[in-house]
């Protein structure tokens, strides 16, 4: 019992830590702090012995009703500053909405393997394209019609929702690519985020009412007392990442984040080669 207890409270304190951690690079780099928040989370279920089959779906689901009041607060921070397109925004939204949406209803038929899949393969190239030294650049802006206001944004929702992720994972490289300023497109997705999480997060609360083998305060495939200790830290670091945003040149830290992300997303591409193997 003694030993029980010690282990939960130092799963609190782990998580109290990624939540910290999540908000300062949900603000500073506009990766959303899911990307953070998912790995952590998967390999603290494993030590609570929960099922494989509904761990990746719970980390997701989890991470997504996280990113919700922390994208809100960076959100603010971030608008303060004038640093949110909203033309952009309101370009977007309702497309990232609607993929959101998708994602969230398709986890009710995607097993665990694939959403650690997508995780792994999508986690790997952001790593990659984090690492690189120049922005790849494709555009000197963003396209208009059905692609750049129907199938981006639709795709960036849609995988955010499948990896529990924010908006600036996906969002912030696109944009940039199509020349847009780096503050800019790191403010503006911090706004998609709430879009993102908002429709996915009910999306995985459906699709997880009844399912066996999740842990106790689930709801759905949301972990409410892991999400409730990680955002209680979240949104109070998150305008501190907004601040150092503007004040910090951060290429060397994203280096060392590249690096985490890609020995994560190796891991977890391993784990889903070894299953299968098996």
């Amino acid at each position: 019992m003694e030993y029980e207890i010690q282990l939960l409270v130092a799963l609190a304190v782990g998580l109290l830590i990624t939540g910290g951690i999540a908000g300062v690079l949900a603000g500073l780099l506009g990766v959303g702090g899911g990307i953070v928040i998912v790995p952590v989370l998967f390999w603290l279920f494993d030590l609570l012995n929960v099922s494989p089959a509904v761990a990746m779906h719970l980390a997701v689901g989890t991470s997504l009703c996280t990113i919700i009041p922390t994208s809100i607060s960076s959100a603010r921070s971030h608008h303060k500053r004038g640093a949110i397109d909203v033309d952009m925004l309101k370009s977007w939204a309702p497309l990232i909405f609607l993929g959101a949406l998708t994602g969230g209803i398709l986890s009710k038929v995607l097993d665990s393997s694939h959403l650690t899949l997508i995780f792994g393969i999508i986690a790997l190239l952001v790593s990659i394209n984090m690492a690189t030294p120049k922005t790849l650049v494709i555009g000197q802006s963003v396209p208009g019609g059905p692609v750049g206001k129907g199938a981006i944004p639709f795709s960036i929702g849609g995988f955010s929702a499948l990896m529990g992720i924010g908006g600036g994972t996906l969002s912030v490289p696109v944009l940039s690519a199509f020349s847009f300023p780096v503050h800019r497109a790191v403010g503006t997705a911090s706004a998609f985020g709430l879009v993102i999480a908002v429709p996915a997060v009910c999306g995985f609360i459906w699709s997880g009412l009844g399912v066996a083998d999740r842990p106790p305060y689930s709801l759905g495939f949301v972990s409410v007392p892991a999400a409730v200790l990680i955002f209680s830290v979240s949104v109070l670091t998150a305008p501190l990442g907004s601040k150092l945003a503007h004040s910090l040149n951060p290429k060397r830290l994203k280096l060392v984040f590249a690096l985490f992300l890609f020995l994560t997303a190796i891991k977890m591409l391993w784990s889903v080669f070894m299953a299968a193997s098996a």
